[in-house]
Parts: structure tokens; sequence; C-alpha cells
């Protein structure tokens, strides 16, 4: 099951600030918490053990980046991790790594704490762990995010990344930014995301083309506080299927808007370098006149629908992905939203979606 999750920095906001946020998201259905014991001061941890009792009150998973020297500061070893325990912790996640055994001995705790590794590095780190025969079902695998601009993840990597952990069954996560959030657990925080490409797209884009991918289990909000709009919005969201937003024009028929709202899509396998094509619409409504309206040049985004000019694909249903010319038998119905036209390039052929008016 996808999940989204927020972030939670104890000693960077009121202990009322944070408990507040977790009510929030909460209600709203968000089931993962990530938070930072790297940033925080490790010799007065009342405040996270406040924030795991929240947490708990609403069944949510939280999970703390650690390091060695945080071992070391706790006074923990791979083999003793009760004070992790102690803190209602349900899993670590190592910042920085140890050489394989340790942390498949760690995965047999006998409190059930997920060792969560980082996903971005792009090493047989997996592999390796995986080798010295550890709980399987404890190991997770979560991406960096990147308050610095420009330094979060190209995509080729990301996805390179995220496919070695998924195709070898461990669950994934990667972080997206809010911007109504205004810090993280270090100084600077240009963003937190996973994904440089994400930076500047709005919350509810980025989380669908994490989701997208196929790789990503979780979405997480990585920086504090995300409004109410934007939880209310992500809890929303279709995390299975593709949803794309779309703003119709006035003046189409019942049965064009009846096709883009109501019809289930998918994006045919022989694909094209410039339109996504839903056909069943065109075999469906086989009997019914197109009469061709918005005929102007079509650009990236416009959703079409062919009129009864071009005969037997009459009715069919396309999204522009590259500027083309109109031949005057093809209306423009609308467009998918602006912020989500980035999400055009990652439909895959034989994906299902859908669309929402907006």
């Amino acid at each position: 099951m996808r999940r989204l999750g927020i972030s939670v920095y104890p000693g960077h906001a009121t202990i009322d600030e944070n408990l507040a946020y977790i009510d929030l998201a909460g209600q709203y259905g968000f089931s993962r918490i990530f938070t930072c014991l790297l940033s925080a001061d490790t010799s007065n941890l009342e405040d996270f053990k406040k924030v795991s009792d929240k947490a708990k009150q609403y069944n949510m998973e939280i999970i703390a980046d650690v390091s060695p020297e945080v071992f070391e500061k706790l006074g923990v070893s791979i083999h003793d991790l009760k004070a992790f325990s102690d803190l209602g912790l349900d899993g670590i996640r190592l910042d920085l790594g140890f050489s394989g055994n340790e942390e498949s001995i760690m995965s047999c705790n006998p409190y059930g704490l997920k060792i969560e590794l980082n996903m971005s590095n792009g090493t047989k780190y997996l592999e390796n762990i995986l080798s010295y025969q550890p709980v399987k079902e404890n190991i997770y695998g979560c991406h960096n995010f990147y308050p610095h601009r420009y330094t979060g993840l190209v995509n080729d990597h990301f996805m390179m990344c995220s496919e070695q952990f998924k195709s070898l069954g461990i669950n994934t996560a990667a972080f997206v930014n809010s911007h109504h959030a205004h810090f993280g657990p270090w100084p600077v925080d240009e963003g937190l995301c996973t994904l440089e490409e994400h930076r500047d797209l709005d919350i509810i884009t980025q989380a669908k083309a994490l989701f997208n991918t196929g790789l990503i289990d979780d979405v997480i909000i990585a920086n504090c506080f995300a409004s109410e709009d934007e939880l209310k919005a992500l809890s929303k969201m279709n995390k299975e299927v593709l949803e794309l937003r779309v703003e119709l024009f006035e003046n189409i028929s019942d049965i064009e808007r009846t096709i883009v709202l109501d019809e289930p899509h998918f994006n045919r396998g022989d694909v094209s370098a410039y339109m996504i094509r839903s056909t069943q619409s065109r075999v469906k409504y086989k009997d019914e006149e197109f009469i061709p309206k918005h005929t102007d040049d079509i650009t990236k985004g416009d959703v079409l629908i062919d009129s009864s000019l071009y005969k037997r694909y009459a009715g069919e249903l396309q999204i522009a992905i590259n500027d083309m010319k109109n031949t005057g038998k093809t209306s423009r119905i609308g467009r998918v939203i602006e912020e989500e036209i980035y999400l055009l390039d990652t439909i895959r052929p034989w994906q299902k979606f859908k669309f929402t008016s907006k």
C-alpha cells in the first residue's frame, strides 16, 4: 500500500507546533513520520518521546535518521537497539552505512525496528546486506533530500537507484518539498526534495510524479510545516492511478466532456512522439457526430478529440506531448493544467490514467 508521510524536527520548532502538525497530518490519513537525530541535542530527547507518543495515536510509523556518531552518543551498539525502541521509534535510517553484516545483525533486533538504508548512492550496498541474510521485511530504503539548490538527484540516477531496491522487494521512499514550509533539519533550506527537477513544482505534481514511477511506495514531505491545503490535497490524491487535472474549454459537447472525465483511458502501446492516444472512445462512440471546434494549432498539454472529419478516428482522445499543426479535423477541448504538463513525459506505454476537472 502506498503511503504519505511528513517530517518533524524536534528542537527546530516548539513541541506544541510539532504535536499540532502530527495531529493535522494524522487526521488526513498520513501514516509515516521522518525525523532526524543527526541534528538533535541527544542529551535531551524528551521531545522525541512526545513526538513518538503522538505518532502512535494515529498509528503513524516513525523513523529517525541516525549515524555512527549518534550510536556512540546514545551508547547504542549494533547488537542492542533498545535505546531507539525506548524513544518510541519504529525504525532508524542509516545516513551513513556500515559494511553489510552490521545492518543484517541490526535487522534481527527483537523490537521489530526497521533498518532503513540510503537509496541515493547507486552502489551494490543493498545486495551486499542481503548476502548476509538479514530479516528482509525489516529492511527499508529511503532516498536523501537536498536542501541546496542544484544538488538534487538527476532523474536517470534516481530511477536506477530506485529500481535496485524495488526489484529486490524492498519498501521504498522519497521526499517532496512544500512551498509553504520554511525549515528542515539543517540551516540551508532552498527546498527539500529528492529530485532536483521537482524543486519548483507544486507538491501535488511532485507526489504524483514519484508514485507514477511505480518504484516509490512512500512519499514524505521533507520540510516543515506543510499547509493544511497541501495535506488535504495530498490525502485526496489517487496514489495508484495517475490523475491529470484538466481545464475544459467552454462549448464542448456533453459526449466530449463524458469521454474526458468518465471514460477509462490508457496510452496505446505503439507510442507516438507527438501524442498520448486513448482510443477506446472512438469505438464506443463510433455512431456519434463530433463537430470540429477550437481547431487552431496544437501545443503540448492540449487535450484533443478527433472530429468526424477524421472518419474512423472520430471520438479518439489524445493529449499533445509536442506542438503540432492542426489539420482542422481535431478539436482542442481543454488543457492539462500548466503545473502537470511535466507529468505527460512520464506516461508509459499501456499506462492507465484519468482526468479530473480543475
